[in-house]
């Protein structure tokens, strides 16, 4: 039976159809960020296992140095699997990128600590997290490529939203697991074996995502560059030639998803505990009632994309973190339990404006040809410089200044950066689905499955 339903202009897939394809963008997506979830949520654990020698500001500071270090590698894991989506498939790229990650997070699960092999401990420890970061730099890009290309024209944003939705799924998932542990175990256990076990469940969460994804066909704007013969050969070059632009905007727009998300989602459970003395075990469960706002919300803020267009939305929640940031950080330092998570809440809502309208306005950005490039690139460049930072940056800032605002300040910068960098979007329309100099044609989806 046909996996396509007839259109106007083009055929659209089954509900069935979209239905495999978000389950596998989501599964994916969701291995790759549940890793990063956990690591953060952990990191006072593991600046113990592996800087014990330490005190405990500059233990916590090397293991975020070590979270930050793995992100230098994003770029160019963004220019290899953007390279490779766009010349081979987002399908084969996806596929791969989730086999690496899992194999690189069940490793850290093995991993002696410090006590046992000493300083090669910290450096077996910052290589796989090396391999998780350029793994996970083919995951957010290809995932969102993927369903935008399969989604109707009139629903991208929303459907590329489920890319977020499945990140954050992962952070919730890392939190409520992590918060049990805490909550069950002493931390002489956490120290010895209980931080391992949340990366044991890499591996069969992994190959799930990756049988998924090569039960799928990949999707009808790839496959119609292949059927005109169209596929650039040299993805790299082309991004770079023609769309700097493009790049430069994306990267701006991004800065915003990257300060906010690792801050807020990451980071907020340490800087509960460790700067404002919040019990930990209320700091996860702070932090878990935000996460649980921010997947309920990044639909709705995917659906005003749609309707309202993606740059009045994205232009709008950079002004909100530019004005919002310090005065809802100040009521956090002031607030009792319930008011925090209030507050959280809040920023994590607000940030969903940002998040549930990017992934379709970086895919918008670029044309087929080279739209996984330039996305991951631009992408994977503004996490490099300023996600993976964040925590430590954030950490570093309170320090120096002695102000627990440092973060908010921060956010703020960043929500500037991002609303400035929409106003440089303008004359950079969004690029048909297939540009390729030859009259468009629609391949058929087809699901394997079927």
């Amino acid at each position: 039976m046909s996996e396509t339903l007839p259109g106007r202009d083009t055929e659209e897939p089954r509900p069935a159809a979209l239905r495999r394809v978000v389950a596998a963008s989501f599964i994916g997506n969701f291995v790759e960020w549940f890793d990063y979830a956990v690591y953060g949520y952990l990191a006072a654990t593991i600046a113990l296992v592996f800087f014990p020698e330490t005190s405990p500001t500059a233990g916590l500071l090397a293991t975020f140095g070590v979270f930050a270090i793995s992100f230098i590698i994003r770029p160019v894991g963004g220019v290899f699997w953007g390279h490779f989506g766009d010349k081979v498939g987002r399908r084969t790229a996806l596929s791969l990128s989730i086999l690496i990650m899992s194999v690189s997070t069940f490793a850290i699960a093995l991993l002696p600590g410090y006590e046992r092999i000493g300083l090669a401990a910290p450096v077996l420890l910052l290589l796989v997290r090396l391999v998780q970061g350029f793994s996970a730099a083919g995951e957010y890009a290809g995932a969102a490529s993927f369903l935008f290309e399969y989604a109707p024209k009139s629903r991208r944003g929303v459907y590329t939203s489920v890319v977020p939705a499945s990140t954050a799924t992962g952070l919730l998932f890392g939190s409520v697991l992590v918060t049990v542990l805490t909550a069950t175990l002493s931390d002489d256990q956490m120290a010895a074996w209980g931080w391992r076990l949340p990366f044991l469940l890499a591996a069969p969460l992994g190959l799930i995502g990756r049988y998924i994804r090569t039960k799928l066909e990949d999707t009808p704007e790839f496959r119609a560059l292949e059927q005109e013969e169209a596929r650039t050969r040299t993805p790299l070059k082309e991004t770079f030639l023609h769309n700097k632009r493009a790049i430069l905007v994306g990267l701006g727009v991004a800065c915003l998803n990257a300060v906010g998300f690792y801050t807020l989602l990451t980071y907020m459970p340490t800087y509960l505990s460790s700067e404002l003395q919040l019990d930990e075990t209320a700091s996860f469960l702070s932090t878990t009632v935000a996460l649980c706002g921010y997947i309920g919300s990044v639909f709705l803020m995917g659906r005003l994309s749609d309707r309202f267009g993606r740059p009045a939305v994205l232009a709008a929640a950079g002004i909100v973190f530019a004005l919002l940031s310090v005065p809802m950080f100040l009521l956090v330092g002031t607030a009792g339990l319930v008011g925090i998570m209030l507050l959280q809440l809040g920023l994590g809502v607000m940030l969903t404006m940002n998040d549930g309208t990017l992934p379709s306005y970086l895919a918008e950005l670029f044309p087929t040809r080279v739209r996984y490039s330039g996305f991951a690139f631009s992408f994977n460049l503004a996490n490099a410089l300023f996600g993976g930072t964040a925590p430590f940056v954030a950490t570093f800032l309170i320090h120096s200044s002695g102000s627990n605002l440092a973060p908010a300040w921060y956010l703020a910068a960043a929500g500037l950066v991002a609303a400035l960098s929409i106003s440089l979007a303008r004359g950079i329309s969004p690029r048909d689905p297939v540009r390729t100099g030859k009259p468009s044609q629609t391949a058929t989806p087809v699901d394997t499955t079927a």
